[in-house]
């Protein structure tokens, strides 16, 4: 197969978009679709101040390397959340972050959840008896905005990608959950005190292009899986999605972006109506109850013993 800008032989096939492009080519179309992402949907500002989720996987490190190759100044962080042990999986993707931060001489700030808040993902999800990714989603959610408030940044950038948010979108929808589809949006703007605006720039990149960015640009990144996704059901969905946009290519895009252009205003309009949030009275972080999920969580941690 030849390039489809310059006719030289290709790296990449990107079947929704019937095209193929060399190694050039390829990173220029990645640079197009995170900017034109960002430029559509308003997503930054000249001057703001923005700050990275960086787990050390493809997703995130691919976009840290796109957003500083477009001129932005943008610092990370990394929240070591205990998974695998002292040579384990979080170990071994902290490693890759700061890895990938000292040879670029980037910012990489990291919160050891275990150090700062007195438990990590593993030893939460047994004590609780929930599923590992709701705990671990429910800490990165909190320490992320805590992190972005706290610094003063005006935007966190997250490392969603197509995969990711018509999953999730797939998810919710087949239970209907009506809350989670009304917050599901590239752009997230900051609705109350304590809040930073969340913004998603891959949102028209699949995660088989972040790890072919990554390969073709030289970029270490955490190819394991989490050992504790075992039995996700986003995985099995994935996995679902993957046979369609297999057999037609495009679908995961069409289904997102439809209901982006189409729907998503409706739900967020009925989301923001029943959302009456206050201070949480002991971090003073926004909460729709009394205390906030992520302090009842860490206070139960904390008197387990």
């Amino acid at each position: 197969m030849k390039c489809k800008v310059c006719r030289r032989p290709a790296a990449i096939e990107i079947r929704r978009h019937h095209a193929v492009f060399c190694r050039e080519h390829f990173f220029d179309h990645m640079m197009r679709q995170v900017e034109r992402t960002i430029h559509d949907l308003e997503m930054m500002q000249p001057g703001e101040r923005l700050l990275l989720g960086v787990s050390g996987g493809k997703d995130s490190l691919a976009l840290w390397d796109i957003l500083t190759d477009l001129g932005y100044q943008v610092d990370g962080v990394y929240i070591e959340l205990g998974i695998g042990g002292e040579h384990g999986y979080s170990s071994s993707s902290l490693q890759l972050a700061e890895q990938f931060a000292k040879n670029r001489d980037l910012n990489l700030r990291v919160v050891d959840l275990a150090e700062e808040y007195g438990y990590t993902v593993p030893e939460a999800a047994a004590e609780t008896r929930r599923v590992a990714c709701s705990v671990c989603g429910l800490s990165k959610r909190y320490v992320l905005n805590r992190v972005a408030f706290d610094g003063g940044y005006d935007v966190l950038v997250m490392g969603h990608n197509l995969d990711d948010e018509a999953a999730m979108l797939m998810s919710n929808t087949l239970t209907w959950n009506v809350e989670y589809i009304g917050r599901q949006r590239p752009v997230l703007p900051a609705t109350g005190k304590g809040l930073v605006r969340k913004v998603k720039p891959l949102l028209r990149i699949a995660e088989r292009e972040t790890a072919a960015y990554c390969v073709l640009k030289g970029i270490d990144y955490e190819v394991e899986e989490c050992p504790m996704v075992g039995g996700n059901t986003g995985i099995r969905i994935k996995q679902w999605l993957n046979v369609l946009e297999d057999q037609r290519p495009g679908t995961k895009q069409q289904f997102l972006f439809g209901f982006l252009d189409r729907v998503s205003d409706q739900f967020a309009t009925v989301h923001q109506e029943q959302v009456d949030l206050q201070e949480c009275p002991n971090c003073g972080q926004p909460t729709t109850s009394d205390q906030c999920a992520f302090c009842r969580l860490q206070i139960r941690m904390t008197e387990r013993d």
